[in-house]
């Protein structure tokens, strides 16, 4: 593979100069707590819409995508494709309730809906899906750069997390967010030209490349057939339709953009901006994953390369010098600016979910400086898992990462739900749907997770008696349980007596009062 020009890297240190000046150029304006997590009204809708695609749209989506579509056929994009099916519908009402009832957090409606254990076991969940989805970015960019450049692994990691940290630390929201819009640029620009590039390349164009991706099981969505123990389109539709409700219904990332918008018009639009181009990209990707194994099969793939490796490998031999710098500018862009997102909404889950409660009634000032050391504190975390993901390998990084949704999602979407359209649904309720959620994800990972490498063998083995369904079901399992026995618990227990709008009902009957 070839190595970087000095052109190259002169462009991505000049990217990551404008990296480091958005994080500097509104330090000044991080005076308050509102200011740094929200710094509401600052921004125009196709603004907080692109940085809403790149919350959403990371290194995962550059590597792992292209990896996917290399190695099997679109299956995984089935869950992208159900976002736009399930929010178009919805979306409208989660974001002006959600702007109505809460102030930062997200998970302040669930304890003002069901208490405050639902509120500490759901911002737990987000805690350490988020924890986990960081260290995977992390992961990811520093085996790419080092894949192009021989730089240690481990210096990239930490020199891309040290970046993080000072932008988050200095720019607060404002820089998060017009960072988000020049990576949404440059990603957008990056993905153009390599399928381009990729599709020219092609011997017979598009038609021959489809030929050869359909003859070789790189095309479709199948399995079609219903089995629920294995990776099928059922499987993806069912946990893709839960998954949007949970990414943006209640997933702090996201509802922190909402929150941001100076109007519920506003906010609405910017969501249906993010939305409607998310698809577009993931599909991008997907295909370019696609292209390049027909380019590799006309081509011939270096011998020993894993799929992860095979899109690095492309852009260095394939891409002239300059352009080759954009690409991975852009691709080391895309991770610190959804994980800047992702940093930022950790601390502001860990000041106002759990640091007010303990510290109370104490002066704005310092609030503002624990949450520029929660920032400290969880940059510094991911890194740690970044490094111990290093240290002990991964491999297909996309399912990897779409199963730790699954398994720690732990049943918020049904919180979520019995907690907008049941009016009957309690706190006891949701407390014992909670708990018996628990204990089916304890037995369903114990019964299902082997261990060791020669001769694995499961945590607990039930026998006949295990958990033997695909690990992206347990999260729609988990919902559901959360669902009928918080409901069925709750009847056991007086009908709650609740505040204006928590309710679809009462928020649709009160909308224009």
């Amino acid at each position: 593979m070839n190595h970087l020009h000095v052109i190259d890297y002169c462009i991505i240190l000049f990217v990551l100069g404008i990296t480091l000046y958005l994080g500097f150029r509104f330090a000044n304006k991080q005076t308050t707590t509102e200011n740094y997590f929200l710094s509401k009204g600052h921004f125009p809708s196709w603004a907080l819409g692109l940085s809403l695609l790149s919350t959403l749209i990371s290194s995962v989506t550059f590597l792992g995508y292209p990896a996917q579509g290399f190695t099997s056929n679109w299956i995984l994009l089935v869950q992208g494709l159900m976002v736009p099916i399930v929010l178009l519908g919805t979306i409208w009402f989660i974001v002006p309730l959600f702007r109505k009832v809460i102030g930062l957090s997200t998970y302040e409606y669930f304890e003002k809906r069901f208490g405050g254990f639902a509120r500490y076991y759901s911002s737990s969940s987000f805690i350490l899906r988020q924890f986990a989805g960081m260290g995977t970015v992390l992961f990811l960019i520093a085996v790419a750069i080092n894949s192009m450049t021989d730089i240690n692994p481990f210096i990239i990691l930490f020199a891309v997390g040290f970046i993080l940290i000072i932008v988050n630390l200095k720019g607060g929201m404002q820089a998060v967010i017009w960072l988000d819009v020049f990576q949404g640029f440059m990603l957008f620009a990056s993905g153009i030209i390599c399928l381009g590039v990729l599709l020219f390349s092609i011997k017979g164009g598009v038609p021959e490349a489809m030929k050869v991706a359909t003859e070789n099981g790189r095309a479709g969505f199948g399995p079609y057939d219903i089995d629920f123990t294995r990776l099928t389109l059922i499987v993806m539709i069912i946990n893709g339709s839960f998954y949007a409700i949970q990414k943006y219904g209640t997933d702090q990332t996201v509802v922190q953009r909402y929150l941001t918008a100076k109007t519920d018009k506003s906010a609405i639009k910017a969501s249906f901006i993010g939305i409607l181009l998310t698809v577009p990209i993931w599909t991008m990707f997907m295909f370019i994953g696609t292209a390049l194994f027909v380019f590799y099969q006309q081509q011939g793939l270096p011998e020993g390369m894993k799929a992860e490796a095979a899109f690095p490998h492309f852009i260095m031999t394939q891409l002239p010098i300059g352009v080759v710098g954009f690409i991975v500018a852009a691709l080391i862009s895309a991770a610190i600016c959804s994980l800047s997102a992702d940093l930022n909404s950790l601390a502001a889950v860990g000041v106002e979910d759990y640091y007010k409660k303990i510290v109370r009634n104490k002066a704005d000032k310092q609030y503002l400086r624990a949450s520029k050391t929660f920032v400290l504190i969880s940059g510094l975390i991911s890194i740690g898992i970044g490094a111990l993901y290093l240290n002990t390998g991964n491999e297909g990084v996309l399912g990897v990462v779409f199963t730790l949704y699954a398994i720690f999602s732990g049943g918020i979407v049904g919180i979520f739900l019995l907690g907008l359209f049941s009016a009957r649904t309690n706190r006891q309720g949701i407390n014992i749907g909670i708990i018996v959620c628990i204990l089916f994800t304890a037995y369903a990972l114990l019964t299902s997770t082997p261990i060791g490498v020669k001769n694995p063998k499961l945590l607990v083995d039930f026998g006949k008696f295990n958990f033997t369904h695909h690990k992206l079901m347990l999260g729609v399992y988990s919902h559901l349980i959360v669902i009928v026995v918080g409901y069925i618990a709750s009847l056991f227990f007086p009908k709650p007596v609740l505040e204006p709008n928590l309710l679809y009902s009462s928020w649709k009957k009160n909308r224009h009062q």
